[in-house]
């Protein structure tokens, strides 16, 4: 019998809406949670800096380890379709301790990310009143958390009406992208380019990324431009099909991905070039935002259309980063790995409740602390999400190859499905998370010192290991109060047996 014929005891019913999404609307939510217009956005002049010219290669390079681990989600979503994802199938896998890490590392990208996402909108929100709001910190935080508030509510009230909303959104997005690329190709056609490139198939080829290491920094920026996917597979008990419409949607999603960033990527270096001053895709002036930097340049009076651009991905990524962060956690207190009260579900909604009011308002908790604290700190604790991602990523791969290895030689199928993509996968996201942490060890970045350590590297392996102390602080504390739990039913037992033994004797 193959793993996937046989029933588990981590699959359970939760309480959550069934059948409310089909391949559509799990593509559009995989595809909203990676906030594609914000995320090319944001990135693309960071892989322009590392690679020039070859920003195109690199996103396909990225995109190798992204499509393998997808495969991963997809194979243990066939067997295992639960709302937990990596924590459910690492539990699976390698058991509750490890699989309580994957959650608390998806968890920390969700707080993390929430924070980031905030900010983006609440600024972006300001630049389309008056750009001088925009850099009025108490407007944008004030804002900000109002964002994370308005999306915390529509997870609560349903996933149908999460689902609408990112049609709507995911549909605005690509539309205003469509806008973007029509003004380049016209641009590009009048021959009304300013600092344009010319183009080489070369830009393509990931072996022309420069050397190992520019093609390794290149990739690392470009390979969580990706991330969000998975959260159609956290949706998967409300999706119709659970064990194959998510996996299908993710594969899609990430295709899709794909083709937007080389496509787009290329098309922004053949307009602004690669120069390190203007609108040069080289300037770290622009490195932010590359859109609002060449928006003036390629669609002059529509340049608002770049910004809205960003502003629709930005809250569409806020209310759909929520989603599977509560479901994870909602499926860990099912699952005994975190107290009870994470898995209540609203009788009529049907959505995690208590889980999902706490992470918004966690989240909103972070990003103002860290706003007062200091800009720095939240800059350096944003810039170390991917060693949270990598981190659960890497442990989905492996966890794929360990649950079916009494299978992997069954068919050709599932030795490469089950076992080689997704170990290739997983090594990929291991290597990604040690060079990151290498880098993030250095002083020299990011913006904060830790007694000589970089303050990323000790946020955001400090939070990794701090997941360590309180798994086991929560399984110690269980332990004691099962063997206490026990102890007096045990009294109780022996308390109510009592008088009967009299009355038995007496009788």
């Amino acid at each position: 019998m193959t793993a996937d014929a046989q029933p588990s005891p981590l699959v359970r019913d939760k309480g959550l809406s069934r059948d409310d999404m089909g391949l559509a609307g799990s593509v559009s939510i995989g595809l909203s949670s990676t906030a594609p217009v914000y995320s090319l956005a944001a990135a693309l002049g960071f892989v322009v800096l590392a690679v020039g010219v070859h920003a195109p290669a690199a996103f396909l390079l990225a995109f190798v380890p992204m499509l393998f681990i997808a495969v991963a989600y997809r194979e243990l979503n066939s067997a295992l379709p639960d709302c937990g994802t990596t924590f459910t199938w690492a539990s699976a896998a390698f058991g509750r301790f490890t699989g309580w890490l994957g959650g608390w590392g998806l968890a920390l990208s969700g707080v993390v990310v929430l924070a980031n996402l905030a900010q983006v909108a609440g600024t972006y929100l300001w630049l389309l009143v008056a750009e001088d709001l925009a850099s009025n910190t108490l407007l944008v935080t004030a804002t900000g958390v109002a964002f994370i508030a308005a999306m915390t509510w529509t997870n609560y009230r349903g996933i149908d009406l999460g689902e609408k909303m990112q049609r709507v959104t995911i549909i605005v997005q690509y539309a205003a992208l469509a806008v973007v690329v029509a003004f380049l190709v016209w641009r590009l056609g009048t021959g009304d380019a300013v600092g344009a490139a010319s183009f080489s198939a070369d830009w393509f080829n990931p072996l022309a990324l420069g050397g190992p290491e520019a093609a390794v920094q290149g990739a690392l920026i470009a390979l969580f431009a990706y991330w969000g996917w998975d959260t159609c597979l956290a949706l998967n008990e409300e999706t119709r099909r659970p064990r194959t419409t998510p996996g299908r949607a993710a594969i899609i999603s990430s295709v899709i991905l794909v083709i937007t960033y080389t496509g787009v990527s290329t098309l922004a270096i053949l307009f602004a070039g690669v120069g390190s001053e203007g609108i040069g895709l080289g300037n770290e002036a622009n490195a932010g935002d590359v859109f609002y930097a060449i928006s003036d340049a390629a669609l002059g009076p529509w340049a608002w259309v770049a910004v809205l651009a960003v502003l629709v991905s930005a809250i569409a990524a806020t209310q759909t980063t929520i989603l599977p962060t509560a479901r994870g956690t909602l499926a860990m207190a099912v699952h005994g790995a975190l107290p009870r009260r994470f898995a209540t579900v609203h009788a009529t909604y049907m959505t995690p409740t208590f889980s999902t009011v706490l992470l918004g308002a966690t989240a909103a908790a972070y990003y103002v602390v860290l706003t007062l604290v200091s800009d720095d700190v939240l800059a350096d604790s944003i810039a170390s999400l991917g060693l949270f991602i990598a981190f659960y990523y890497g442990l989905t791969g492996f966890a794929c190859v360990w649950y079916f290895r009494h299978t992997l030689r069954s068919s050709a199928r599932h030795l490469v499905l089950r076992g080689v993509l997704p170990l290739i996968g997983a090594l990929l996201m291991t290597a990604a998370f040690v060079g990151s942490a290498a880098s993030m060890f250095d002083p020299a970045y990011g913006a904060t010192v830790v007694a000589g350590i970089g303050g990323t590297f000790v946020v955001g392996v400090g939070a990794l290991l701090l997941g360590v102390v309180l798994t086991a602080l929560y399984y110690s504390s269980r332990r004691r109060r099962e063997s206490a739990d026990r102890a007096i039913a045990g009294l109780r037992r022996a308390a109510s047996a009592e008088p009967h033994g009299r009355r038995a004797t007496g009788g």
